[in-house]
């Protein structure tokens, strides 16, 4: 039976449809996945991302524990601050992508996939078990007693601190939480209760994601929609939290990424660190660096009156020769172009772009063609 995130009443009182994901039972729309969409980009959406999961680093060999352990380099991470990051394994393949910030001089927090937590940690076990060295450091997986809310849009900056007054106790020390830089996590209390709030999110979006105690989420929830309502802030769903980082080309567990994948295959070598020293799956990536990778993830558009793309479609060259390239991994109608776009491995010789594609979409074949990412780019809105 899936597993329910702590506002599951209250999606259930507002509408929302409600789907089983990675063994939880989310709302996948309230309204359609459209207007959802459209008015994250407009506005703001507030999403459940409860399901996620929440791992714990603490100990004076913390940092030098998740060096190993991730492709980006830890030790440039100044307190309050965290980045996006990857976990291979001894073949480079991607055991998980997350983000982790830096708490405190020794305290880490990882915010992984929902359906990897299981995953994640019994390979950070078999990581210690295997470390050259005794270690000190603690680690918890906190993912049952914490849930955590996505507040993305450009207004979303203009009612947070209605919700989350500063200043912030604990991690960034800034006044308020739209002090906050990208990436930056402070500290902030609601309902006498410090809440992680970072500068972040998987939208393309300015937005807050924030992490607290499970018990308080459903307060701040209503509370965030109450403040948020004057400013067109909605609730949003799963579908619109896939279109929109399908519209930014941000990979997705199981689709773009899986242990049989490397980053730089999936176009991902920015957040590996080379120069840091050694991390599990170096080796392998190191090689790849040098003599160049065999397929690539590619964005892709389709042309003309064509249906959209969905994962699992098949991808066909163009040229005459109707080679079958790969998978469709993500695909959708996108809401803000109006154009059906996707994301699928292809060989690396058809991945430069404006090569010319065919999709197979029930057994009938469409024209796409390569493109850069991403797809959709917002209006440059200086943060407030």
């Amino acid at each position: 039976m899936p597993k329910r995130t702590p506002l599951f009443d209250a999606h259930r009182k507002l509408g929302g449809k409600m789907i089983e994901f990675g063994g939880w039972e989310m709302p996948v729309q309230y309204t359609s996945v459209v207007d959802e969409h459209l008015c994250v980009r407009k506005a703001a959406g507030l999403f459940d991302i409860c399901h996620m999961g929440e791992l714990l680093f603490s100990g004076p060999d913390a940092g030098r524990f998740l060096n190993l352990a991730l492709t980006n380099d830890i030790n440039k991470l100044e307190i309050g601050q965290g980045q996006y990051s990857l976990m291979c394994n001894e073949q480079g393949g991607v055991v998980d992508d997350l983000y982790v910030y830096r708490v405190n001089r020794a305290d880490y927090l990882l915010i992984v996939n929902a359906s990897r937590i299981e995953a994640d940690a019994a390979w950070l076990e078999k990581l210690y078990a295997a470390y050259p060295r005794k270690a000190t450091f603690r680690t918890e997986n906190a993912s049952g007693k914490t849930g955590a809310l996505a507040l993305q849009g450009p207004k979303a900056a203009e009612f947070i601190c209605e919700c989350f007054p500063g200043p912030s106790v604990g991690c960034t020390p800034v006044g308020k939480a739209t002090d906050l830089k990208k990436n930056q996590l402070g500290q902030f209390v609601f309902k006498n209760i410090p809440f992680y709030v970072a500068r972040t999110g998987y939208t393309g979006e300015d937005g807050f994601e924030l992490v607290a105690p499970s018990g308080f989420i459903e307060a701040a929830w209503w509370k965030l929609l109450e403040a948020g309502k004057p400013f067109g802030l909605q609730p949003a769903g799963l579908g619109a939290r896939d279109t929109l980082r399908t519209e930014m080309c941000y990979p997705l567990y199981g689709h773009e990424l899986n242990e049989q994948t490397t980053p730089l295959e999936a176009g991902l070598g920015f957040f590996v660190s080379f120069d840091k020293g050694d991390f599990i799956g170096r080796q392998v990536l190191v090689e790849q660096k040098e003599k160049g990778v065999k397929k690539r993830c590619v964005p892709f558009r389709m042309i003309g009156a064509a249906p959209p793309p969905r994962p699992g479609y098949t991808i066909w060259s163009a040229d005459g020769g109707g080679i079958r390239l790969g998978e469709v991994c993500s695909g959708t109608q996108s809401p803000s172009l109006n154009v059906g776009i996707g994301l699928g491995y292809v060989p690396a010789e058809f991945a430069a772009p404006g090569t010319k594609l065919e999709i197979e979409v029930r057994g009938r074949r469409f024209p796409a063609e390569t493109t850069t990412k991403p797809f959709y780019r917002r209006p440059s809105v200086k943060q407030t």
